[in-house]
């Protein structure tokens, strides 16, 4: 369903539950700067009412998943600390074409959004079916299907705005490069990207 060309390295969701308190902090750092761009797609583009409306009430959820997470760190004695760069979204904003027309901007920077909910959703489920914390499991499962939900809301967003051809066929060319980004990335367990 999410397309993805690469799986997560198998290797990830074992390292990743040795260095819990290292992904819970890494996961509320990468809902906020959901929620941030979902705010950053409205004020770029207030004009288009659809956007604005469909956007708005996930920029509203990831925020309370920032809150969800907070709340997990707390039960767990965990404390949020200084930011951290997200090499993964770093390496898939570069993706986006600059210059041209605003369109093809704003349908890149659409795919992008479904791109980095489509990884987090893989990761979400492998967090959920893998670690050992029953609490989590549950946890994870249930921010596994609102990021599923999220990737489906950008890409019909992508084609209500641009030819469902020249979507799909900018997602495949995304999707490449994003297995690309995956594979040159090293396999850490304390990011969930």
């Amino acid at each position: 369903m999410l397309g993805l060309k690469l799986a997560t390295d198998p290797r990830w969701v074992n390292i990743a539950e040795k260095n819990i308190e290292e992904i819970l902090i890494d996961h509320a750092f990468c809902e906020q700067k959901a929620a941030t761009n979902g705010i950053s797609l409205i004020v770029m583009y207030p004009d288009k009412e659809k956007l604005v409306a469909t956007v708005t009430p996930i920029v509203a959820e990831e925020w309370g998943h920032f809150r969800m997470v907070l709340k997990e760190m707390e039960k767990r004695g965990y404390k949020l600390g200084p930011k951290r760069a997200d090499k993964y979204v770093v390496e898939l904003f570069k993706l986006e074409r600059k210059g041209g027309k605003a369109e093809n901007q704003m349908m890149d920077k659409l795919l992008i959004a479904a791109l980095i909910e489509a990884r987090s959703c893989e990761r979400f489920r492998l967090l959920s079916e893998n670690i050992s914390d029953h609490e989590l499991r549950d946890f994870y499962h249930e921010l596994m299907i609102s990021e599923a939900g999220h990737y489906r809301i950008f890409l019909d967003l992508a084609k209500e705005y641009m030819p469902e051809a020249i979507v799909k066929q900018r997602l495949q060319e995304m999707l490449e490069a994003e297995a690309e980004i995956m594979k040159n990335l090293e396999v850490r367990g304390d990011r969930i990207h």
